[in-house]
C-alpha cells in the first residue's frame, strides 16, 4: 500500500473528471445530452482498453460471469449519466456538484434496502444532515420566485437530483458486481453499454457538432477514460476509506472552473448547503472505515495462533 500515491492518484481523477464535467457544459447548449453520453463513453473506451493491455489484463478484463448484471447497471448508469449533463444546461457547475453529493447519501439508503445492510444511527442521522444540504441547495431553485429562480433552472434541479438518484442505484449494482466481476471488466461493460444505450437517444434531435464542439466532446470522452483509469488506480495503493473523502475536493475545482471559465457565482445556500453534505459524507466515510478496522481486529482475535 503507497498512501499518499493513492491519494494523489484520487485528486487527479477528481481534477480530470471535473473538466470533463466542464467541457460537457461548454457544449450543453446545443448539444443534446444522450449525443454527450455517446461521446463520453465511445471515446473512453480505447483509452481503458489501451490501459488493459498495457497491465496486460485485456484477457480478463472482458471476462463476465454476470453479463445482465452489466446491463442493468450500465441501464441506470447511463441515465444517470444523461440527466447529470442535461442539468448541466441549466445550472452553474458547483451547484450540480453539490447535488451530485447526494448519491453516496443515496447509496447508504439503497444498499439498505435491496442489498440488506445494516445501517445504524449513526449513519441514518449522517445521511439526514447530507440530505438536509441538498435541499437547501435545491431551495432556492424549487421556489419559482422569478426573482432568484426559473422553470428551466427548477427542472435543471430535478434533473441533476434524478441523475444522483440514478447514480446511487448504480453503485448498488455495482457492489453486486465486485462480488463475482474484475474491477476493469465493470469499466469496460459500462463504456460499452453506455455507447450503445446512447444511439437510443439519436431519433429525438441529435446535431451535428461544430469543429470546435467535437474537439470538447472527444476530449471529454478521453478525460473520461484517463479518470476511471486514475480512479481505479487510486484504489490499488490505498484503503478506500482513506481516498475516498477526496472525493469532495471536486467541489473547490468546480468552484474555480465555475466562476473563472462560465463566470458563476455561487450563492450562500450552495454553499452552506454543500458544506452540510460533504460533511455528512466524510462523516459516513469515518464511520465506515472504524466499523472495518474494529471487524477485522475482531477476526484477528478469533483467529487460532501457532
Amino acid at each position: 500500500m503507497r498512501p499518499l500515491r493513492g491519494i494523489a492518484l484520487k485528486v487527479a481523477s477528481v481534477i480530470v473528471f471535473i473538466v470533463m464535467a466542464s467541457l460537457i457544459k461548454a457544449t450543453a447548449s446545443h448539444v443534446p445530452a444522450g449525443e454527450a453520453v455517446f461521446f463520453r463513453s465511445f471515446f473512453a473506451i480505447p483509452v481503458i482498453v489501451a490501459w488493459l493491455v498495457w497491465r496486460q489484463e485485456l484477457r480478463g478484463g472482458l471476462i463476465t460471469r454476470n453479463p445482465m448484471g452489466h446491463v442493468w447497471r450500465g441501464v441506470v448508469g447511463t441515465l444517470a449519466m444523461g440527466l447529470g449533463f442535461a442539468g448541466l444546461a441549466y445550472l452553474p457547475l458547483p451547484e450540480v456538484t453539490a447535488i451530485g453529493y447526494a448519491a453516496p447519501l443515496l447509496t447508504v439508503v439503497f444498499a439498505a434496502m435491496f442489498l440488506g445492510e445494516v445501517v445504524r444511527l449513526f449513519r441514518i442521522s449522517a445521511v439526514a444532515l447530507g440530505l438536509t444540504g441538498v435541499l437547501i441547495v435545491l431551495a432556492p431553485r424549487l421556489s419559482f420566485d422569478p426573482e432568484t429562480a426559473s422553470i428551466a433552472e427548477a427542472f435543471g434541479a430535478m434533473l441533476v437530483l434524478g441523475g444522483a438518484v440514478f447514480a446511487a442505484l448504480a453503485q448498488v449494482f455495482v457492489r453486486k458486481l465486485v462480488q463475482t466481476e474484475a474491477t476493469a471488466t465493470i469499466v469496460f461493460y459500462f463504456s460499452v453499454t453506455a455507447t450503445a444505450l446512447s444511439l437510443v437517444t439519436l431519433p429525438f434531435g441529435w446535431v451535428w457538432p461544430t469543429p470546435g464542439e467535437a474537439a470538447l466532446l472527444i476530449g471529454a470522452g478521453l478525460l473520461g477514460g484517463l479518470g476511471q483509469i486514475l480512479l481505479t488506480s487510486s484504489y490499488r495503493e490505498a484503503d478506500a476509506s482513506l481516498v475516498a473523502p477526496f472525493d469532495y475536493a471536486s467541489m473547490l475545482f468546480a468552484l474555480g472552473i465555475g466562476y473563472f471559465v462560465f463566470h458563476e457565482v455561487p450563492g450562500w445556500p450552495m454553499l452552506g448547503g454543500a458544506a452540510l453534505i460533504v460533511t455528512a459524507g466524510c462523516l459516513i466515510i469515518w464511520r465506515e472505515r472504524k466499523l472495518g478496522l474494529e471487524g477485522a481486529r475482531q477476526r484477528k482475535a478469533m483467529t487460532p495462533q501457532g
